[in-house]
């Protein structure tokens, strides 16, 4: 009897609740991801997996498709890019876009994986999928961008969006592509030969206006 009072009171010390408890939850949904895939991940193998009731997921995600998409947000917030400031856009860009693809390079082979089982069952687009991922979350490039504008290298408002998306659009096509993280050559490929090139020739035709 007082081993089972014993098991009681250690069981309700290591009780997980608020942001603890939904930390473990979505890490368990990722780990499912991982080893079953989507079609085979349910919302009770993910409460198996974290030790707890069905009923505990439910009261946060309503179905599977929100647990999964709030399972890649989650593993996105934790594992985040390194971001460093080298002083130069071109630089940062370099830097940003390799670190990008050694981050990365897994989470898109798991994520393409789940993506056409969750567009199927979601029923939402690939751009309403990535809306909801990125939510209010910055993007990289918005700090790399940032920091350029600051230092004078560039003028947003000068700038296409589609031109400033372009690097990232082109690594996250070539990351789905190999599933593996690109070449340092391909990285300054995309930023030497490719995007500084389209942003001086911006640069080039504003002053020729302003002339």
């Amino acid at each position: 009897m007082l081993d089972d009072v014993t098991e009681q009171a250690q069981r309700t010390r290591q009780r997980r609740r608020g942001e603890e408890l939904e930390a473990a939850l979505l890490e368990a949904a990722w780990a499912e991801l991982v080893e079953a895939g989507f079609a085979r991940l349910t919302m009770e193998s993910v409460a198996a997996r974290a030790k707890t009731g069905v009923a505990v997921l439910y009261r946060r995600w309503p179905n599977k498709d929100d647990l999964v998409l709030a399972a890649i947000q989650h593993y996105g917030a934790v594992h985040p890019v390194e971001l460093p400031d080298t002083g130069s856009l071109r630089g940062d860009l370099i830097a940003v876009l390799s670190n990008f693809s050694r981050a990365r390079v897994a989470f898109a082979a798991v994520v393409s994986a789940v993506f056409s089982g969750l567009l199927a069952s979601s029923g939402l687009t690939p751009a309403q999928v990535r809306e909801k991922l990125l939510a209010d979350r910055p993007l990289l490039s918005d700090e790399v961008f940032r920091r350029a504008q600051e230092r004078g290298e560039i003028d947003l408002n000068s700038i296409a969006p589609a031109v400033l998306s372009m690097p990232f659009d082109l690594m996250r096509h070539d990351m789905l592509m190999t599933y593996q993280a690109i070449p340092e050559e391909r990285v300054r490929d995309i930023v030497d030969d490719l995007f500084m090139p389209l942003v001086a020739a911006g640069r080039s035709v504003q002053q020729d206006e302003l002339l």
